[in-house]
């Protein structure tokens, strides 16, 4: 087994990394260990926009990134340890989430935190869930990642998560905003996310003979690197993947009520209506056919929306008016 403790606290690179990782040692068991700054990771099948505040993240400048399994959407940052254990497939069940997670559950019960693996994936203390799992089988290789919330901002979880429901109608997996807990409220105050990551490397070599902490090279991280110019941070890999979805949204503006519906595939606007009770100098099919193929993309839209009059459609309204439709 190799054992990885990744020097990046890039989002983008550490999820990258995962899949780097299973071309590169395709036989080989490994164990990762890495810490994002903050940042969204999005399951494979989900309708990124209806899991995120689009507003908060970019105001924020908090990276939003799909990784390549399912499940539901986390929020990461540097009070958020990662782990993900890479092994042959076939060689454990798939549905079996106890085997990966037991080195976990055995260093906290070790620091006399009662936590548990409930339910199908999940690790809990005292009813409240801290940490989340998900599988994938991909190149001949399972991978049971799972996220460690220890002393993560709250705050930031909830305001970054919010979304309001009614916009977004798809078949994509939604997540379920279950209660969490920080672990550390169990633990010293004084100690550190870097310390938990230290521990779970020292438990996984005491129990693992033929174990050994390797570094990445240069020459990984620049294949990292190329992963993450192709496919991590690509518009069509983090949005443009989410299945198809209905989107509806509905303002009061001095011009008017004004409401729209958007049927997006690959995040591709294929069909569009407007109603409301403005008043239109020019036929409003006009511009709906002026959205089709659009990315569903603010700063696209944008750009769209300012290359020409919008008055004659609406009245008197700003590009930014009408760009509050399409969040």
């Amino acid at each position: 087994m190799f054992i990885i403790d990744s020097p990046s606290h890039d989002a983008y690179f550490n999820i990258a990394l995962e899949e780097y990782l299973l071309y590169k040692y395709p036989t080989e068991d490994i164990f990762l260990l890495y810490i994002n700054a903050p940042s969204i990771i999005v399951g494979k099948f989900q309708n990124t926009l209806a899991e995120i505040n689009l507003d908060y993240v970019k105001e924020n400048q908090i990276k939003v990134v799909r990784r390549m399994s399912g499940g539901g959407t986390v929020y990461h940052d540097l009070g958020n340890l990662n782990f993900s254990f890479h092994t042959l497939l076939g060689e454990f069940d798939f549905m079996d989430f106890s085997t990966f997670t037991a080195p976990v559950v055995h260093v906290l019960n070790e620091l006399n935190v009662p936590a548990k693996l409930e339910g199908r994936n999940d690790l809990l203390v005292d009813g409240k869930k801290f940490s989340g799992n998900a599988k994938l089988a991909k190149n001949g290789k399972m991978i049971q990642h799972g996220t460690i919330l220890f002393n993560s901002d709250m705050s930031v979880l909830g305001d970054a998560l919010k979304i309001n429901p009614l916009k977004y109608v798809d078949k994509a997996i939604k997540s379920n905003r279950a209660r969490v807990k920080n672990l550390i409220e169990y633990l010293p105050k004084e100690m550190t996310t870097d310390e938990l990551k230290m521990l779970l490397i020292e438990e996984m070599l005491a129990n693992n003979p033929k174990a050994k902490s390797i570094e990445l090279s240069q020459e990984d991280i620049q294949g990292v690197g190329k992963l993450i110019e192709e496919k991590y941070n690509t518009w069509e890999w983090n949005f443009g993947f989410s299945p198809k979805y209905n989107f509806k949204n509905a303002k009061k503006i001095p011009a008017g009520f004004i409401e729209v519906h958007l049927d997006v595939v690959k995040g591709i606007i294929e069909h569009a209506k407007v109603f409301g009770d403005f008043f239109a100098s020019e036929p409003i099919e006009e511009f709906e056919a002026k959205l089709i193929g659009v990315k569903h993309d603010q700063s696209q839209l944008k750009t769209i929306l300012a290359s020409f009059d919008l008055t004659v459609y609406f009245g008197k309204v700003t590009t930014d008016e009408i760009l509050e439709l399409f969040k």
